[in-house]
């Protein structure tokens, strides 16, 4: 790629469907692959591993993936978002991020020992210490991994990203065996991060040099901002479940807790992850269409809502299997957790898109805005849910996302050339029809239960394939939709064999 190629985009506008859908394929496919790696890895290490060791890491990665937002400060959506820049611009963000990262890393060295006193566990100090490693990694890796993404070179990624998971799932593995405990989740945490690194300076063309003042960064840094102080209202609202249920009912419990949530968010983003990564950069690059903006959302939602509704519905219902298969029977506990999950987890493919909205479209001082009404009141709900244990705490979570849901749509499309009765349209259809199947799995597993796990699973899933065949066959909606689908398809596969 050229030197000017790697700032400008103009070049992609001529054909952003192509390079959408094959953006999204790609990324479809690294995580199918990686939705398989990390599958197996937790097949193996929940039975290599106690509840108690993923319940210690997971008490740790609570406080520390929470620092972690502060590493990218939003400057990496800035860079993706941003309709021109130059090297100069880049090359400040980039001693921006690699500056916070090591200043995120002594943060957490200095917290370490609180955090040990904080949970009660001393043995949590040399965790959260080595832990830390990952910040500095990360921030030499924000500008580099948004380069490649803003040019939408979403394969290259894909491979960074496998390779990546790897090398991890290979060290947890290792360490597993040789009887080092919950050190093997530590181990697969830091490998995964520095191979990463690793790999997108490998990929990338792009080198950094000295730092320069560089005043047109100043809108980027605002817009990056305003991002952040959404992330950081966020991501302490959706992880202070883990720190409340890690600091008054302990670290087993926690361990259940997180591993239903994980066991359910993991094949939702299977999903949603590839469509995500090209919808932002292809929306920014609409941002002055609204026609074509208006119908490329709708058709991403599209795309989400007949997966993901499917995909959740039937996991719901298939619950008990899922997690004997998956974790063994001494994770039983996690069932009913797993379930009420679900009924959250509905709603949040959906909803998540509005981010799309936010950035796209430059309006990152709304999210923050909407940000400080929400979080607050998603972490009151947990507050709420804790005095029952972790079912309350999944209970009240859920009914918060609920009532939560429409607020959200209607604000994030406030200011947009979407509506909230846009997308209740287009996700209507492939809500009723995942509902409809799902009836059929719960139905079959009715008739045919007990069966071993993996064989309840394969029949349920003729029986809900079935219904799904004969619905498409009856409905001539349903299989307008599906054919646009296929249509995206087909222009990519089109266009690899005239490559």
């Amino acid at each position: 790629m050229s030197k000017n190629n790697q700032f400008s985009r103009n070049h992609l506008l001529d054909d952003l469907k192509g390079s959408s859908v094959r953006g999204g394929v790609a990324t479809s496919i690294g995580q199918g692959i990686k939705f398989i790696l990390n599958l197996g890895s937790t097949m193996i290490l929940a039975r290599l591993l106690t509840p108690y060791d993923f319940g210690l890491v997971a008490m740790v990665m609570a406080i520390t993936s929470f620092i972690n937002i502060f590493k990218d400060l939003g400057l990496s959506a800035a860079t993706i978002q941003k309709s021109e820049i130059n090297h100069d611009q880049v090359n400040t963000l980039f001693w921006i991020n690699v500056a916070i990262g090591g200043l995120l890393l002594c943060i957490t060295l200095a917290l370490a020992p609180a955090v040990a006193w904080f949970y009660k566990d001393p043995r949590l100090t040399s965790v959260t210490a080595v832990l830390s490693i990952a910040f500095l990694f990360g921030g030499l890796t924000v500008q580099h991994e948004a380069l490649l993404r803003r040019q939408m070179r979403l394969t290259e990624i894909v491979v960074i990203d496998i390779l990546s998971v790897v090398a991890g799932i290979l060290t947890a593995t290792l360490c597993a065996i040789i009887g080092w405990g919950y050190w093997a989740l530590v181990g697969m945490q830091i490998v995964t991060v520095v191979m990463h690194c690793a790999g997108v300076w490998t990929v990338s063309s792009w080198r950094p040099g000295w730092l320069v003042s560089q005043p047109r960064v100043r809108s980027m840094l605002k817009f990056g901002a305003y991002l952040t102080t959404f992330n950081f209202m966020n991501f302490f609202a959706r992880q202070f479940d883990n720190i409340l249920i890690g600091r008054f009912l302990g670290a087993e419990p926690l361990g259940i807790y997180s591993r239903a949530y994980s066991l359910l968010l993991v094949p939702i983003a299977q999903v949603t992850a590839p469509i995500s990564s090209v919808a932002v950069p292809a929306l920014s690059n609409l941002q002055l269409d609204p026609k074509r903006y208006h119908r490329y959302y709708l058709q991403a939602i599209k795309i989400i809502g007949y997966f993901s509704f499917t995909l959740v519905i039937s996991l719901a219902a298939l619950s008990e299997e899922v997690v004997a298969l998956i974790l063994g029977d001494q994770w039983m506990g996690a069932v009913p957790i797993f379930r009420i999950m679900a009924v959250a987890a509905m709603f949040q493919p959906i909803l998540s898109t509005v981010g799309w909205i936010y950035v796209s479209l430059g309006q990152t001082r709304r999210m923050a805005m909407w940000g400080a009404i929400a979080c607050p009141l998603i972490a009151v709900s947990f507050i709420i849910g804790l005095p029952w244990g972790v079912m309350g705490v999944a209970t009240s979570y859920a009914a918060c996302i609920i009532l939560l849901a429409h607020p959200q749509l209607a604000f994030a499309t406030k200011e947009s050339p979407i509506t909230p009765c846009d997308v209740y349209k287009v996700a209507a259809r492939p809500f009723c029809v995942s509902v409809l199947v799902g009836i059929a799995i719960a139905g079959v597993r009715f008739l045919i239960s007990p069966l071993h796990p993996l064989l309840t699973i394969f029949v349920c899933g003729l029986g809900g394939c079935s219904l799904f065949i004969i619905i498409y066959l009856v409905c001539p909606s349903v299989r307008n939709d599906l054919r646009e689908i296929r249509l995206l398809l087909d222009s990519l596969w089109n266009k690899r064999l005239k490559a």
